[in-house]
């Protein structure tokens, strides 16, 4: 199988400068293969640095030390490494992202919200919208509401929308920060067949469930983070991380 991302050596700290410059290790000499159509599951407990693991895979944060290598149009690029312009590329058509939180321009409605990132790929505006539509009504996003903007609907609309919008285009890499968190049950079992979609079609997915019922039926693995780093000078933590657990 193909491996769609490696991560190696990630090593990350943040430095606390309002409490006297003190250092909080988060995760050291991380590594992390993920292949196509793998769910692997981060998997902890709180304050264990999955959070910051994903988000570092992203290129939101950046680690101290390491390389996360990505297979992005043919090549492999060290995200790491990249320019500012490829990392915006490869987050346009490699690496998608799907965060708690929706986070959009006011007043665009649901359905251009969704629909944008497809566009942005290439894809045409009336196949993108059509996809879009079926996203939002698999969902369970009213049509009624397709119009107004994601800000005025309730938290569980928008991390419906966030996932629409998230799934809409046919990612390589897949990143996702509990996507069901905020769902009933009826459209979990959506997600779980949207990420079970992705997985055939051979993406990469690297996610933080919390549901145990959601990680049991789309996790292949987790990949295991410690217990939560402790604080000290010398900048030493006794976290570690691991990828040997299988799926309870």
């Amino acid at each position: 199988m193909t491996i769609r991302l490696h991560a190696k050596g990630l090593t990350k700290t943040f430095t606390l400068h309002t409490q006297g410059g003190i250092v909080l290790p988060v995760f050291d000499d991380v590594e992390l293969t993920v292949k196509a159509g793998e769910c692997v599951c981060l998997h902890g407990p709180s304050g264990a640095g999955k959070s910051t693991l994903l988000r570092s895979l992203y290129a939101n944060y950046k680690p101290d030390a390491g390389q996360i290598l990505v297979k992005h149009l043919g090549q492999t690029v060290d995200l790491l490494a990249a320019e500012p312009w490829e990392v915006v590329e490869i987050r346009r058509s490699t690496i998608g992202y799907v965060s708690q939180f929706l986070r959009v321009i006011p007043r665009v409605g649901a359905l251009d919200v969704v629909a944008e990132p497809a566009i942005a790929n290439g894809m045409p505006v009336d196949e993108a919208k059509a996809r879009a539509r079926t996203l939002l009504t698999r969902l369970r996003i009213p049509e009624r509401l397709w119009s107004l903007a994601p800000a005025t609907f309730s938290g569980g609309e928008q991390q419906r929308v966030n996932i629409a919008r998230g799934f809409i285009v046919d990612y390589p890499i897949l990143l996702l920060d509990e996507p069901t968190a905020s769902l009933d049950a009826a459209n979990r079992a959506t997600v779980v067949d949207l990420i079970d979609e992705a997985k055939i079609r051979g993406t990469a997915v690297v996610g933080i469930f919390h549901d145990k019922e959601v990680r049991n039926a789309v996790a292949d693995r987790l990949f295991e983070v410690g217990k939560a780093a402790v604080p000290s000078s010398s900048g030493k933590s006794d976290l570690q991380m691991s990828a040997g657990a299988m799926v309870e």
